[in-house]
């Protein structure tokens, strides 16, 4: 029988059989499994298992010095394979009460504007509920055709949410097997509020780190908060924090540590030619409404907004925290402050270069007393548009009707390092139909009519990439123009 045939089917089985699939998605994201504090982590992690093993696969639970990390082959004998990697674990609920429109993990089915029927729950977005709509796709291919087209290894952690610290032990302990794949896979919905597919090619790196500064010999209440009336006499670790933070940057927007954008790489040539059609297309008024922004920095719009967003990197105050914040009065002079700060970088810049850089600032204007506590470490990741698991999944995007607005890439951060920098050098593709939001926050929601043709993409991605040449080990070349075995393996400072 013909693929195009085949996929008729399998898309006709998805359609017929769609109530039970939003069922399994309910039944799967209402299963807390908040990292952050171990909630439900590992009845979650064994339902994973679970899944991989209902599709033919077999599973194991991997420990690590964390929560641990679900691990599955699954060999059709096929020509290719893919890695599937996703996390398991979601942001905690704790301080969004009285925000939701029903309960975090009821995974109710809401009216949502201008969507329509939406399923709400934490991580139904991200991403636990693309995850079990993958495993929905592949349990029609199966019922159709009787096997998957493409071998698959299974790699699903439990603390992307963390920061992914532990993940590195896994991918050691198994870099022999995970070196027999082609490519990554990442399923995730990739549709925006208009419906349109936003295809990213890569990822910023990240810093998330904590600022510390307690009161110490420079001055300050060492051991407790005293009365306020003392900062007469009592410096305060808050406004030294403060101060401290307000070096990092200028008026301007431009970060003062000194040679931060040393190793700043601008577009290369296969970036710029995506730019030039990106620039054609890019909306910037759904990004702007998306996000209840109402103007952007420095009011930049078009190429040059989009070029500070992919090419810029940057550092954020996430939050601070500092004595009293509760309701009434209470004069407080605190004995310490903390800034929580994530930095984003962009090629070719390095984790440990910029934490170096950043040490070295402080104790240069005078803060070497503040303590830098680093969690999460990410570095930057890039796949060419040249990939074939790329091309793959365009193509299934026109098979649906949609032809894909191409980014170089998200300006946010996943731990794509791992497997597109040596030692497994491969190259990686997200994608997905679908429409879903609210990551983080109260409400997160994915399209229901979104989630069947998610699934149904899901399949024809698999079908391209299973007839696509097969990839020369070895070196690949990012769209950062870089040779990614060149590059050394990070280790998180954690």
């Amino acid at each position: 029988m013909k693929t195009q045939q085949v996929l008729k089917k399998i898309h006709n089985h998805i359609s017929r059989h769609f109530n039970q699939h939003l069922k399994q998605i309910q039944e799967y994201v209402r299963q807390p499994s908040i990292s952050a504090d171990g909630t439900g982590m590992k009845e979650t992690a064994e339902m994973t298992r679970g899944l991989i093993e209902n599709i033919g696969g077999a599973s194991k639970i991997v420990p690590t010095d964390g929560w641990p990390v679900v691990y599955g082959e699954l060999n059709t004998g096929a020509k290719k394979t893919l890695i599937i990697y996703g996390m398991y674990d979601v942001q905690p609920v704790e301080e969004e009460k009285g925000m939701w429109l029903v309960p975090p993990f009821a995974g109710k089915i809401v009216n949502m504007k201008p969507f329509g029927k939406c399923l709400v729950n934490r991580g139904v977005y991200n991403t636990k509920g693309p995850l079990r709509a993958f495993f929905n796709a592949c349990q029609s291919i199966l019922a159709v055709a009787g096997k998957l087209p493409v071998n698959m290894i299974f790699a699903i952690e439990g603390e992307e949410e963390l920061g992914s610290a532990h993940f590195p032990q896994f991918v050691q302990k198994y870099e022999k097997e995970l070196k027999k794949a082609d490519a990554v896979f990442f399923p995730l919905p990739q549709q925006n509020v208009k419906g349109k597919v936003v295809m990213t090619l890569g990822v910023k790196g990240i810093i998330y780190m904590d600022l510390i500064c307690k009161g110490g010999k420079w001055g300050g209440p060492t051991k407790r908060g005293i009365h306020s009336s003392f900062h007469a006499m009592v410096d305060s670790p808050v406004w030294r924090l403060i101060w401290a933070l307000n070096t990092l940057k200028s008026a301007d927007g431009k970060i003062t540590i000194e040679n931060f954008y040393e190793n700043v790489s601008p577009p290369n040539e296969e970036e710029a030619q995506l730019l030039k059609k990106l620039e054609k297309t890019f909306d910037e008024e759904a990004i702007r409404k998306e996000h209840d922004v109402l103007r952007f920095t420095e009011d930049l719009h078009g190429i040059e907004l989009l070029k500070r967003y992919l090419y810029a990197p940057i550092i954020n105050i996430d939050g601070i925290t500092a004595g009293y914040t509760g309701e009434g009065t209470k004069t407080v002079l605190p004995h310490t402050a903390k800034a929580k700060i994530d930095i984003r970088l962009v090629p070719q810049m390095r984790t440990d270069e910029i934490i170096n850089k950043l040490k070295k600032h402080l104790r240069k204007k005078g803060y070497p007393d503040i303590k830098v506590k680093i969690h999460d470490c990410y570095q930057w990741a890039q796949t060419s548009v040249k990939e074939e698991c790329v091309q793959a999944m365009i193509r299934a995007y026109k098979q649906h009707g949609h032809e894909p607005e191409i980014w170089p890439r998200l300006a946010g951060s996943a731990p794509f390092y791992i497997f597109n920098q040596p030692p497994l050098n491969l190259p990686f593709v997200i994608g997905g139909l679908g429409h879903g939001g609210k990551m983080h926050s109260p409400n997160e929601y994915f399209v229901v009519e979104g989630i069947k043709n998610n699934e149904k993409s899901i399949v024809t991605f698999l079908y391209e990439y299973a007839k696509s040449r097969k990839r020369k080990k070895g070196r690949i070349r990012n769209a950062a123009g870089k040779s990614t075995s060149s590059l050394p393996t990070q280790r998180l400072p954690l």
